[in-house]
């Protein structure tokens, strides 16, 4: 080896060296047990940021740490290449999206090559290749004949920004996820599939992920949302007709002050025909947002439509107004009102001056009265007829029970879920398959003529998709019947080609089919990792699709990843400021404690220590879009692939936020140069003998027992905690053993030769190119660092001659002592008691009995 460490030489040769003997290609081996790993594949902007190359690091680590198990690792990447950034960069430069896509892949590509992950790329894979959405398009007729996709009107969210719809999921704190624009309502024909068809399964199945973190499975389930109520009928009081509402609280229909309306619902658009001021309302609600955060947190605003119900309990009538804080689309797009019971409900009822009764009473007593604020928690129902006195659990069976005989009410369950809204109003995605005759009927378009290829060479792009404007791609004939047909000129979200791509990695190559028996072999994935911000978007969309596979007979495995790791973010520096301080002073992660909302967000943070509230608007995520990021490029340029790889995975733990720190990526080029000078001095002295334990002295002894206890350390952080961080903190302590050894002897050089050997083994997965060399260096010239197994410890080695015994009086350490292995418990008693520290805790005690844990402990109760 070489005395001068070169990253650029080192990690070019070996990478090149990969690529020529198809290192990482694999391919199904029945006879040994598979692994896949698999990274959230990327958007192709045009360059890594860190974010990328920490996750992609941790799965490569993971990956390369299996393989050496002996595992059979498929760890393929792709691109998630469709979408509005690609359009809108596209627009801007006056290039075809396909053009700047596909020009980004190649560049990041390389990227990735550069940093030395193994990855099989003749697995790679990008959603604008004709090829690969050719099937889920034919998934998508398949799913449209079973009956589970539909296109109808609705009230959708409308980006006025990017000109297209979005999904709930989409909308954050009223604005859209991608371009920050205020959000609108608006009635748009729309494409769905019927997630709420599996919407029990999705919830049901979340307690048999047990490789998820708890956070996100606590997102999903209330995301999905489940509730049991009552939907209930107020008949109309004039005329014929009911308004039903779902409600969950049937205990409070007795508090029933009003009914509320969507601004959509066709009471209200009836009467918007003849009352100027409602018509007026209503058509300034159609610039809000349908997102349940966005009504949650505007202003309530309503008006009285002069329409009455009647109370199905108590036959009085009930005014029905127009508010916009109801949504068409939840639920019968109504709701009964009980401003006693519900705080949006009594700020409404308050700002209106409409009456507010009292009906649930606190079981112990307790008067919370209802003139502050809403009492919202179960109790003793009152002023409720002869259900006064009754709990929720007995009212809610009584009241049904009489609604139900009266056939007023039905009990149903409801979920928070919505069907999955997949149409977009953009150019740059796959062209949803569907047909239009002459009189707008509605087929699939057949399956040998898929796929539905998109015009990739669209010059002068606007904002408005061109598509509507090509008769080359909108004209075309029924297949059935040859007469003239159109075509559906709406594309795919996004999430729709990312939904099922881990399933196409196991079979890219296959042409007949969307996948064939190989998945059986790859799937489920045995870890995924990516980001938490994903967990009701992709991850939700991902189970369903598998979901949807698996009933369409194409896999078996009901979901599809078996363990989930999300990792942190990096951010620059420290991120929260404490509010109340003129003179700001600024704190690291580790020293706040943040709460989330159910979709991960931080809502609030404070200190640790004391509890303060601090600032969470000084987060600052490092992104391209902040112009605040490191590139990746000129570090690889200026430290080498493995340092950038050694500092992600040293500086935080995997799902804990890092803080970049350039001084820290200085560390870890310093450690790795020390580990190379070490192992280039011993190196140059020539051979060493072979290791014989029996021949070591007490130092020698020990030095061994902490490299066989490293490797214990590393195993178990690596394998079973992913803690990356700590693992590679016990190989530096190693290390700096091993440098502080003086000892010249053959055995001396002996157990260095052994330390070294396991030091490289272990960083093999993070640093792979280095720890080749030195692999090499060390006498494995003809033995692939790649291939070599993870080291396991020597049993031997881990025993020690002598142990440190904690000793304690009443539970409180007073002493530590040290005695040898087979010591007697009589002895360690008598030299625990033998201890001044000790002696001074027991002076006129007397001791009651004492308590051993064997290797760790004396106790010494006294009295």
């Amino acid at each position: 080896m070489e005395e001068r460490y070169d990253p650029a030489a080192i990690e070019s040769a070996l990478q090149k060296s990969w690529q020529d003997n198809r290192a990482f290609v694999v391919s199904e081996d029945r006879s040994r047990e598979k692994f896949y790993c698999l990274s959230m594949f990327p958007y192709p902007s045009g360059r890594l940021h860190m974010g990328h190359v920490r996750n992609y690091t941790i799965g490569d680590v993971i990956s390369r740490y299996q393989r050496m198990l002996g595992k059979n690792v498929m760890q393929p990447m792709g691109w998630d290449a469709f979408g509005l950034p690609a359009e809108n960069a596209a627009i801007e430069n006056n290039i075809p999206p396909a053009q700047w896509t596909r020009s980004n892949i190649d560049y990041m590509r390389g990227q990735l090559q550069r940093l030395g992950f193994g990855y099989d790329w003749e697995r790679e894979l990008a959603t604008c290749d004709p090829s690969y959405y050719r099937w889920e398009q034919w998934f998508f007729t398949q799913l449209y004949e079973k009956g589970l996709v539909y296109r109808k009107t609705a009230v959708v969210n409308w980006d006025p920004i990017d000109q297209t719809v979005l999904a709930n999921e989409q909308v954050i704190d009223g604005r859209g996820w991608r371009s920050g624009a205020l959000v609108e309502r608006r009635e748009i024909p729309q494409w769905f599939v019927r997630i709420t068809d599996y919407a029990d399964e999705l919830l049901e199945d979340i307690d048999r992920l047990d490789g998820w973190p708890e956070a996100v499975k606590t997102m999903q389930r209330n995301w999905i949302g489940r509730s049991e109520g009552l939907q209930v009928k107020f008949p109309l009081s004039a005329g014929d007709g009911v308004l039903e509402v779902f409600t969950t609280r049937p205990d409070t229909l007795y508090g029933v002050t009003y009914m509320a309306v969507a601004p959509e619902h066709p009471l209200a658009s009836n009467v918007a025909r003849t009352n100027p001021q409602v018509r007026a309302f209503v058509e300034s609600c159609s610039t809000m947002s349908t997102s349940e955060v966005a009504v949650e947190t505007m202003e309530k605003r309503g008006l009285p439509l002069g329409i009455n119900v009647d109370h199905p309990l108590t036959g009085d009538p009930v005014p029905v107004w127009v508010a916009n804080f109801v949504l068409m689309g939840y639920g019968t797009g109504a709701v009964m009102s009980v401003p006693g019971h519900d705080q949006r409900d009594w700020e409404f009822a308050t700002t209106y001056q409409l009456p507010i009764t009292q009906v649930i009473f606190a079981a112990d007593g307790e008067d919370p009265g209802v003139d502050d604020c809403a009492y919202t928690e179960k109790g003793l129902l009152g002023n409720s007829a002869e259900y006064d006195g009754l709990d929720f659990a007995a009212a809610f069976d009584a009241i049904a029970s009489r609604l139900e005989a009266a056939k007023l009410a039905e009990r149903r369950v409801q979920f928070r879920l919505r069907d999955w809204l997949v149409s977009r109003q953009r150019y740059w995605g796959c062209p949803i398959p569907m047909l239009y005759d002459a009189d707008g009927e509605l087929s699939a378009e057949s399956a040998d003529r898929l796929p539905v290829v998109l015009p990739e060479n669209i010059e002068g792009q606007g904002v408005l998709s061109p598509l509507k404007s090509m008769p080359d791609f909108v004209d075309t004939e029924h297949p059935q019947t040859g007469a003239k047909a159109m075509r559906e000129t709406d594309t795919f979200d996004t999430f729709f080609e990312s939904s099922w791509y881990f399933a196409r990695f196991c079979c890219p190559d296959v042409d007949a089919a969307m996948v064939d028996e190989r998945v059986e072999y790859w799937m489920p994935v045995d870890i995924y990792i990516g980001g938490i911000e994903h967990a009701v978007l992709h991850l939700l969309y991902a189970r369903f699709f598998q979901k949807l596979m698996r009933d369409t007979g194409l896999v078996t495995a009901g979901e599809p990843f078996t363990r989930l790791l999300t990792q942190g973010m990096v951010c620059k520096e420290t991120y929260f400021r404490e509010i109340a301080n003129s003179k700001p002073q600024y704190f690291s992660p580790s020293e706040v404690e943040v709460e989330t909302d159910e979709k991960g967000r931080a809502v609030v943070a404070r200190l640790s220590a004391d509890g303060k509230p601090v600032e969470i608007g000084a987060i600052e995520k490092m992104s391209k879009s902040k112009n605040n990021g490191v590139d990746p490029q000129s570090l690889i340029e200026r430290y080498g692939a493995d340092t950038v790889r050694l500092y992600t995975m040293f500086a935080a733990p995997p799902d804990h936020t890092l803080e970049w720190s350039d001084n820290a990526v200085e560390g870890a080029f310093r450690f790795i140069k020390s580990l190379w000078r070490l192992t280039y001095a011993h190196t140059q002295k020539g051979p060493t003998v072979a290791l014989d334990p029996n021949a070591l002295d007490a130092d020698l002894k020990a030095l061994r027992r902490q490299v066989h206890e490293t490797i214990v350390k590393v195993t178990d952080d690596v394998a079973r905690r992913y803690k990356f961080n700590t693992a590679i903190a016990a190989v530096m302590e190693m290390i700096n053993a091993l440098s502080r050894n003086r000892q010249d002897t053959d055995q001396g050089r002996a157990v260095l030769q052994e330390g070294l050997e396991t030091a490289v083994l272990l960083l093999a997965p993070i640093v792979p190119h280095c720890t080749d060399e030195l692999w090499r260096g060390l006498g494995h010239e003809s033995e692939l660092l790649l291939d070599a197994p993870w080291p396991a410890a020597d049993e031997r080695a881990l025993v020690r001659d002598e142990i440190v015994m904690v000793v304690q009086v009443n539970g409180k350490k007073r002493a530590e002592i040290e005695v040898a292995a087979d010591c007697s418990e009589a002895e360690m008693e008598s030299m625990a008691l033998a201890d001044p520290n000790v002696q001074r805790a027991i002076v006129a005690k007397s001791v009651v009995k004492m308590v051993h844990v064997p290797g760790r402990l004396i106790n010494i109760v006294v009295r």
